[in-house]
């Protein structure tokens, strides 16, 4: 059987013009797999053959892990204090081998040898396509639909194939047989049979190399498409950029009458596009994101990543937009919070802040409302201000002399030393089963224990708007939090 095994490498070798050791590669991996059809568990089988005689040795090994690591795959790993009984040289990472009987290749046998090594050979020419392919360094890949697989679309360009997630589709479409397919290459997940390549029609990186295409100057180096926000199939906001003074850059992406953006949109199931002039200055590009709506004001929240954007009443509808879909595109675009108000909701929420700066001042600096009212009007809202501003700040304050301003400082900077002294205290408090929570970012105890949520239990009996509040997480990572922290109620429950 071993002079038949020689041959039939031979003959597949050449029939398949590929390398020797290729084909007995396959053979090896065969005779592996039949080999391990003969054990209960999950073992790790090498199988060694003569490239001259064509006989072939078998043996059963095991993986040295760390005494530490544990088992992972028991059928196939040793610990090291056990390995070194064996191999006292042995290191971590390496192998113990026992040789054990060899499977008879057999007629059988060597049909499934065969079947391997065409297999081999069919996933060698798929890979080298596909590396071909990619070689070309298309952004966008242009096919047709070839068929419909659990939900996704199947695109065919040439002997490639792309796959069309559901959720990567715009929503409107309808896609069938024969139709042409345009679509952004995300990933290539060589796992996937048949088509590798993700694709996406719903990207934003989609629109913006569709752009890239039909308005030169974006390739030139003219113009830059700094962010994209989309709805797919909707409506959707870009941020671009002029490199060139000369040049103007939502005309340039306009076009002579609207013929590259309606371009695009044409491409996009009509999908509308808003062109926004990116700046520098995070509020002068929240105003331009928030077009067609006109702002009356805003106010920048450095800490919180968020603005205040008032605007008037008859403005209110178009800046929030249908179903708030042009404040949530303008937020995207520009990676800020974005909240709109009108001028009365602006008032009272200053009112609300104010109030609550004055209270703090007298209470931490033991001050009265005079005094509070004067910090608040020179534009100090936290005791850390009124601490730590270079003292030249507090000085330019005509209703305060130079020892007012350093009592002041002292006394702010001993209240945030007791309030810190009590954190510190109330975290100490948080028992150790809710610090060992799995998901549990650390920085977040600290806010827990100052709403007085000290165990696991007190976190898993929070609603999940109660957490989010409490944390300012979202309000998924929140919902997934209180439900690790209530898994131990239901422990040993079917």
């Amino acid at each position: 059987m071993n002079r038949e095994m020689l041959m039939l490498v031979d003959a597949i070798s050449r029939e398949k013009n590929v390398e020797r050791d290729v084909v007995f590669g396959a053979v090896e991996s065969a005779l592996a797999q039949a080999t391990k059809k003969l054990y209960q568990g999950d073992v790790d089988i090498r199988v060694a053959v003569d490239r001259d005689s064509g006989d072939y040795e078998t043996f059963r090994r095991w993986h040295v892990v760390p005494d530490e690591a544990g088992l992972q795959l028991p059928d196939q790993e040793i610990l090291l204090f056990e390995a070194k009984e064996e191999m006292p040289d042995i290191e971590v990472d390496e192998y113990i081998e026992e040789a054990v009987d060899s499977v008879p290749i057999g007629r059988i046998g060597a049909m499934a040898a065969k079947q391997v090594i065409l297999q081999k050979i069919r996933d060698a020419e798929r890979e080298m396509l596909l590396n071909d392919f990619m070689s070309r360094g298309e952004k966008i890949f242009t096919g047709t639909v070839k068929r419909l697989d659990k939900g996704d679309i199947i695109v065919e360009a040439g002997r490639v194939e792309g796959r069309l997630r559901r959720s990567e589709m715009i929503a409107k479409e309808n896609l069938r047989n024969g139709d042409r397919v345009r679509a952004m290459i995300m990933e290539v997940d060589l796992t996937l049979r048949g088509a590798p390549i993700i694709l996406s029609r719903a990207a934003p990186e989609f629109m913006i190399e569709l752009f890239r295409q039909e308005v030169p100057e974006i390739e030139q180096g003219l113009l830059e498409i700094k962010s994209c926000a989309r709805d797919p199939g909707s409506r959707a906001k870009i941020a671009v950029l002029s490199h060139d003074k000369r040049v103007d850059p939502i005309g340039t992406c306009v076009g002579v009458r609207g013929t590259r953006v309606n371009a695009v949109t044409n491409e996009l199931a009509g999908e509308r596009v808003d062109i926004v002039l990116w700046s520098e200055d995070p509020a002068q590009f929240v105003i331009g994101a928030l077009a067609p709506a006109n702002v009356s004001s805003i106010v920048v929240d450095e800490e919180k990543h968020a603005m205040d954007v008032v605007v008037d009443e008859e403005n209110l509808a178009i800046a929030i937009g249908r179903g708030g879909q042009n404040v949530r595109l303008a937020s995207d675009l520009t990676g800020w919070k974005i909240n709109i108000m009108d001028a009365n909701e602006s008032a009272q929420k200053q009112a609300t802040e104010t109030d609550a700066s004055r209270k703090l001042f007298m209470e931490k600096l033991d001050v009265d409302e005079e005094i509070a009212d004067i910090l608040i009007s020179e534009g100090f809202t936290s005791l850390e201000e009124v601490a730590y501003v270079p003292i030249s700040e507090l000085l330019e304050i005509e209703s305060f002399d130079e020892d007012t301003i350093n009592e002041l400082r002292s006394r702010a900077k001993d209240a945030l030393l007791t309030m810190e002294i009590a954190r510190e205290e109330n975290v100490e408090s948080v028992s150790q089963d809710l610090r060992d929570l799995g998901g549990l970012d650390p920085a977040l105890i600290p806010k827990l224990a100052e709403a007085g949520v000290h165990t696991r239990d007190d976190l898993a009996d929070l609603a999940v708007d109660e957490l989010t509040e409490i944390t300012g997480q979202s309000a998924d990572d929140a919902k997934n939090l209180i439900l690790k922290a209530r898994e131990h109620w239901f422990a040993g429950q079917e």
